[in-house]
């Protein structure tokens, strides 16, 4: 499965994305604004080729599960990306929310300068089945690039 998150505005402080899996678009993401220089948590993910694993372990992955139940396998983490820990797709709606991580959406606003992103529960339940098989093939990748559109 070929999988891409392609960045396509600017806010003042955050970024919005889509993602496709198999060039099929998917729904939207958040992250933060795009940084020279990292701030931790405050900083969306260099573009770039990157892998997807299961994270099974911590707060966030007890949380989902609570809150999931059967759907949750772990946490779906991006890895391999040079000084990130522990990025994960995850739902939430503003970039109060990402610390450093794409949150899901299946629309947007542009609300004061930023953007956010609604129906993220959606779009993480309609997402994550197909992360999850990806994340479990030995070789995925998932590249990140800009393409400012708006």
């Amino acid at each position: 499965m070929e999988t891409k998150i392609i960045r396509v505005a600017q806010g003042k402080e955050s970024t919005l994305s889509q993602l496709y899996i198999n060039g099929i678009f998917q729904c939207y993401l958040l992250e933060d604004k795009i940084r020279e220089v990292k701030i931790a948590s405050e900083t969306a993910i260099p573009k770039g080729v990157f892998s997807l694993k299961l994270n099974t372990y911590g707060t966030k992955n007890v949380q989902y599960k609570k809150a999931l139940g059967k759907l949750h396998e772990g946490m779906i983490e991006i890895t391999g990306i040079p000084n990130f820990n522990f990025v994960y797709i995850h739902t939430g709606n503003t970039k109060k929310e990402t610390a450093g991580c794409p949150l899901c959406g299946f629309g947007f606003v542009f609300i004061d300068g930023d953007y956010e992103v609604s129906q993220s529960v959606a779009a993480y339940k309609m997402i994550y089945p197909k992360l999850v098989a990806l994340a479990k093939e030995a070789s995925n990748k998932i590249s990140i690039e800009n393409n400012f559109q708006f």
